[in-house]
């Protein structure tokens, strides 16, 4: 039985704490005349400040302070991702989908294919992509971030700036083959058309 109490008394403040216009039934004192009189340049500013706050408010309209997709995107909409993931920067958000940048503004890198197979020597690397739409692309061969070519003399190679490997640098036995990039299978979703 007192457990019973105690429950019930437990939801009737949980109730209270989650509803404060129950806490106080007095409104909230009026501003006086002489209050509104003795600051005449205040009384413009509010309304502005409402209209501008109108204006910005975010597509949901939420008091939400974790700025999320609902930010920037309005309920029914359906814009591209490089439309998405651009709004989400003007934001300053660059983390999730912010975190990425649009679409075609880094296309993938086309270099030699290596097959899964193959063994690597030291300083090759495979270079693992996918397309703006999410394909897999093959594997492309690369130069290990930390490699650097040396001639019969010991002395260093200029290096692709790109550190993807050109046939003539590649290593014997690899099967010298270009990958070749898919074109979008949704060109509406990916933000650009292809080529």
């Amino acid at each position: 039985m007192i457990a019973l109490l105690l429950a019930v008394a437990g939801g009737c403040a949980l109730l209270l704490l989650w509803m404060p216009s129950w806490h106080s039934s007095a409104p909230a004192p009026a501003a006086t005349p002489a209050v509104v009189a003795a600051q005449p340049a205040a009384a413009p500013a509010a309304p502005q400040r409402q209209a501008q706050s109108q204006q910005t408010r975010l597509p949901e309209g939420d008091a939400d302070p974790t700025p999320d997709l609902s930010s920037v995107v309005a309920r029914g909409e359906q814009p591209g991702m490089a439309e998405v993931i651009e709004r989400l920067h003007q934001r300053g958000i660059h983390s999730g989908l912010g975190a990425f940048l649009p679409p075609g503004t880094s296309p993938p890198l086309v270099g030699l294919a290596v097959p899964d197979d193959f063994s690597l020597p030291k300083g090759y690397v495979r270079h693992h992509q996918a397309t703006d739409d999410g394909q897999r692309i093959e594997a492309i061969l690369m130069f290990a971030p930390d490699f650097q070519l040396v001639d019969a003399a010991n002395a260093p190679l200029t290096m692709p700036a790109n550190r993807v490997v050109p046939p003539e640098l590649a290593p014997p036995g690899l099967p010298i083959r270009r990958i070749v990039i898919p074109p979008p299978t949704d060109p509406a979703h990916t933000g650009h058309r292809p080529p």
